[in-house]
């Protein structure tokens, strides 16, 4: 745990189109503006010639850079490139993706002229540096610690790269909280009490591209979950693209021509989509008006509201399977749930939410936190409760969060031995006692999986480890305990014991097929620390700019008031001149030309 003498620590929606950050300051939480005065932030980081943009900026020119600008990388964190459904999303992005190391996803972008490769944890920091950085102006303070939130349904693979995200960007993590918790202690804060009296409430979370539903039990000061489901890979996203390729076919069908080849096209239209989508949340129908959209076509067609929920009506009841699922596994019923609460920007859709309702036979829908904002909310409050910053009414609150796939062992060469089942309240400790398969066996290998599935194949390899020394004996006989130990973090550590010799032998999942080593993590800090330097020294050089500019149009304006200004006008139309054919000049040159032209400058203002 931080301390007060650290600082404040924040809260960090870390999301797949947008994130956003909060923290505890007077006795309550405080949703921090970007530099821009908006409350989220695009989750996109761009590379050019000359500089990297991330958030708003980098938003805005991927209509024009769509192959270095990346977005979506909460898509790859933590997945393998073999991945069907990161083969997927390849498909419809428009930057680079190939399979590195390990089949780890690596992101290809052009940066100052060179080709550059960056892992999904790469990306990711780069955003959440950019969240600290908000923080850090809008407190004017350094900030260390940390929250940050992930999907429910993040397997540890994904929660363990969003922390080595944390790390490479200089944050220390306090903890990594699954986003429905972080949304119920939003909604549930104003309303603890000392009653002792049960509240059931459904977190109904779809962002834009993932999707979960917790249900969790507050008593007085404790949130515990009882169940969680969900989609890693469904969202406001995956609706865009339904609509886009509704509206590439109409394109090939009306002109005969495929722009699916043709990135800037194709990203124009995405944008088109997602704007369509939010006006279909209040209007019937839309227009998507594209002047130019591909070789010199323009493209106009209008969509109604009927026709987005059709496109789209397959996913949208996907999202009701889940909140079955969910009440299944937490054994309760529809009637047991007091409130429903909606997170996360998807759920503005009106098909959505009648779903939704019709589930819970026409139950009022609870509206009443900020969709886009409850996640970070509920992040700045865990941040406060770590580091003692918090009022007594928030330091006794208890978030109890649960595992959201089964872990367990490969038996057999096939089988998998569930130790600890799915929505397992943590942290936990569970052992279970496993045997060797063959006569005088001194060592047996322990292969470790996540998932549902009876085979182990089929779930998701965490890693394996071998215990040796085992006593030679007739198969069937040693005694190996197994002991499954999971952190605040839902980050995982097993160890094995046979119980004749006293050997033992474990691993800390942190070496997971495709996950960062120490020395990856240490090489990237490394380059996070040089990006920092260069996006600075270019701010620099920028505002170096601006004061040649503002010095110039300044002269120019006080000369007019010469009676002969002519020698000085010429002066002022060569140094305009200058400034347009030097606009990458390094800053050293644009302050020495300011030293110069204030040499020659300044005695003509002095005498006015």
């Amino acid at each position: 745990m931080a301390g007060n003498d650290e600082g404040p620590a924040i809260g960090i929606d870390l999301g797949t189109t947008y994130s956003c950050v909060a923290v505890w300051q007077r006795d309550r939480v405080e949703i921090i503006p970007n530099d821009q005065g908006n409350r989220i932030t695009p989750s996109y980081v761009a590379f050019n010639e000359t500089e990297r943009l991330i958030g708003d900026a980098a938003k805005n020119v991927v209509a024009i850079n769509p192959t270095n600008t990346v977005f979506d990388a909460k898509r790859l964190i933590g997945r393998r490139f073999s991945d069907p459904l990161v083969q997927e999303d390849v498909m419809l992005w428009p930057f680079k993706v190939i399979c590195g190391e390990n089949d780890k996803p690596v992101i290809v972008v052009t940066y100052k002229g060179e080709e550059k490769q960056y892992a999904a944890e790469e990306i990711s920091s780069m955003v959440l540096t950019k969240m600290k950085e908000t923080a850090e102006d809008f407190l004017g303070s350094t900030v260390k610690n940390a929250v940050i939130t992930v999907p429910a349904y993040f397997n540890d693979s994904q929660r363990r790269a969003t922390k080595d995200a944390g790390v490479i960007s200089g944050l220390n993590v306090l903890r990594i909280l699954v986003e429905p918790t972080a949304a119920a202690v939003a909604y549930g804060l104003d309303k603890m009490s000392s009653s002792s009296e049960e509240k059931n409430v459904l977190i109904f979370d779809l962002g834009g591209g993932t999707f979960d539903v917790s249900l969790l039990t507050m008593v007085k000061r404790t949130f515990k979950v009882k169940s969680t489901a969900g989609n890693t890979h469904l969202g406001g996203e995956d609706f865009d693209n339904r609509m886009l390729n509704h509206f590439v076919q109409e394109f090939k069908r009306k002109h005969k021509a495929d722009i699916n080849n043709n990135p800037r096209a194709l990203r124009r239209l995405k944008k088109a989509c997602e704007r369509a989508k939010r006006e279909l949340s209040s209007m019937v129908h839309t227009t998507i008006g594209i002047d130019c959209l591909y070789d010199g076509i323009d493209f106009n067609s209008k969509i109604t509201r009927a026709k987005f929920e059709e496109l789209n009506i397959d996913l949208f009841e996907e999202c009701i399977v889940h909140v079955e699922k969910c009440l299944k596994d937490a054994e309760m019923d529809k009637e047991s749930i007091h409130d429903v609460v909606l997170v996360g920007g998807s759920t503005r859709i009106p098909k959505v939410q009648q779903l939704l309702q019709d589930f819970f036979d026409g139950k009022e829908l609870c509206k009443s936190i900020h969709p886009d904002e409850a996640v970070a909310h509920g992040a700045a409050i865990q941040a406060a409760i770590l580091t003692g910053q918090g009022t007594v009414e928030i330091r006794d609150l208890v978030l109890c969060d649960v595992t959201p796939l089964s872990l367990g062992v490969r038996v057999d060469g096939v089988k998998m031995s569930v130790v600890v089942p799915r929505n397992t309240t943590i942290p936990t400790r569970k052992e279970k006692m496993f045997t060797t398969g063959d006569d005088n066996q001194t060592s047996v290998a322990f292969p470790l999986y996540e998932g549902e599935r009876p085979r182990a194949s089929d779930n998701i390899l965490l890693g394996r480890f071998v215990l040796s020394g085992i006593s030679p004996a007739p198969s069937g006989v040693p005694d190996l305990k197994v002991c499954f130990d999971i952190d605040v973090n839902g980050i995982l550590n097993v160890t094995a014991e046979d119980k004749a010799t006293g050997s033992t032998n474990g691993i800390t999942i942190s070496n997971v097929q495709g996950m960062l080593s120490q020395d990856e993590i240490e090489r990237m800090l490394e380059e996070a620390k040089r990006l920092k330097l260069e996006d600075e020294e270019h701010k620099k050089r920028f505002e170096a700019k601006h004061s040649l500019e503002d010095y110039v149009y300044k002269v120019r304006a006080v000369t007019r008031k010469l009676t002969d200004a002519k020698k000085t006008e010429s002066e002022i139309e060569s140094a305009m001149q200058w400034l347009d054919e030097h606009k990458d000049a390094e800053r050293s040159v644009l302050e020495n030309k300011r030293k110069e032209l204030e040499s020659i400058w300044e005695p003509i203002i002095t005498k006015l």
